[in-house]
């Protein structure tokens, strides 16, 4: 295999370790520390890993499951079909000098809005999958994050000659990175590229509880105006009929099962948090290059909300790989304070606890 391939897609021909307690006693040696890693990550490995994470990576529409109860979630389904077909549609050229192709009919962009667990991001990997090329997936994050590293002319000179970009877990907590997306998106609008996204809030309800400056607000409604809503309604699937965080292990358990598991890493908590302030979160992926199972000791509450964000980064890293999480401490429906849960980051901190205790379980089965 060529050494010149994105670093991801090294990684997705290895499985992860689902079941560390299955191969618990293999001898593998001494597990890494996620808190010695500072990967270095050029601008070239950004613009290649925006594909789907590799927990999307063979999804389509035919493989979402709808609720029953929930109309909405098939109507969306029918809707992003239809995007996806004018996507596809073959725009013929006339005959004829300097004649260029149709842009393909329809609106500009389409915008997921539901809670969470209701296969928002299932559904924007399908329509990414089903769509042509050259294109685009990436969240919010990633997105700033490759503006920062490339420059905003040359990000967009890069994503203009795509046919779709789509935005997954689209948030506005800073008034820069709104003028910021809100520009970009404008920009590659102009330039004839469809737009999708995601998120947990209507696009004129983006920054809502965060800021009320009258610029930011003016912002939020250009970018409502690029995009069709489409809510979905529903129930977590994570949490459909499953039970609450698993009980953590003890400390020794967490030692032991690491020592057993092949890519594991092992870290007491607190000393990864504040591992997370000197890293950048555009490179919490590279921090976890190469690693199958992450294990934990001492998770305890965290009470600061820059250390409670740049956990949410990380969660976020770690449920598109699919890593197991084994963990000693305070279960993960427990790390984030009642006064966080009730405060502009709500949505977050949400969407991470549900990602937490979905990767406890995938360790605990």
């Amino acid at each position: 295999m060529s050494g010149s391939l994105p670093r991801r897609v090294l990684l997705t021909t290895v499985p992860a370790a689902s079941h560390p307690e299955a191969i618990v006693g293999t001898v593998t040696g001494s597990p890494l520390a996620l808190t010695e890693r500072r990967p270095v990550v050029p601008a070239e490995r950004l613009v290649a890993e925006m594909v789907p994470p590799p927990r999307f990576a063979g999804v389509s529409f035919g493989s979402y499951l709808p609720d029953t109860t929930q109309p909405s979630q098939a109507g969306a389904v029918t809707v992003l079909e239809e995007f996806a077909a004018g996507l596809n549609a073959v725009q013929a050229p006339k005959r004829g000098w300097f004649r260029k192709a149709a842009p393909p009919a329809g609106p500009d962009g389409v915008y997921l809005d539901g809670g969470y667990g209701v296969g928002k991001t299932h559904l924007l990997a399908s329509l990414w999958h089903a769509a042509p090329g050259p294109k685009a997936f990436g969240t919010f994050v990633e997105l700033t994050n490759l503006v920062g590293a490339l420059g905003f002319q040359q990000a967009v000179r890069t994503l203009s000659g795509h046919k779709l970009l789509c935005i997954d877990e689209f948030e506005l907590d800073d008034p820069g990175d709104t003028v910021l997306v809100s520009t970009l998106l404008s920009r590659l609008v102009e330039a004839g590229v469809k737009l999708a996204a995601t998120s947990n809030t209507l696009p004129e309800k983006l920054g809502e509880g965060r800021f009320a400056a009258t610029d930011f607000l003016r912002e939020i409604q250009g970018l409502s105006a690029h995009f069709r809503p489409l809510r979905i309604d529903g129930q977590d699937y994570r949490h459909r009929g499953l039970p609450a965080a698993p009980p953590p292990y003890s400390d020794d358990q967490v030692t032991q099962r690491a020592a057993g598991t092949p890519g594991a890493a092992l870290d007491d908590f607190g000393d990864l948090l504040a591992h997370l302030s000197v890293v950048h979160p555009s490179r919490y992926g590279a921090l976890l290059d190469d690693v199958h199972a992450v294990f934990l000791r001492g998770v305890r509450p965290v009470d600061d909300q820059s250390t409670a964000l740049r956990l949410v980064v990380l969660a976020d890293r770690m449920y598109d790989r699919e890593l197991p999480v084994t963990a000693s401490g305070i279960p993960f429906d427990q790390v984030f304070s009642e006064e966080m849960l009730k405060g502009g980051y709500r949505k977050k901190y949400l969407r991470a606890i549900s990602r937490l205790v979905a990767l406890a379980r995938d360790s605990a089965r």
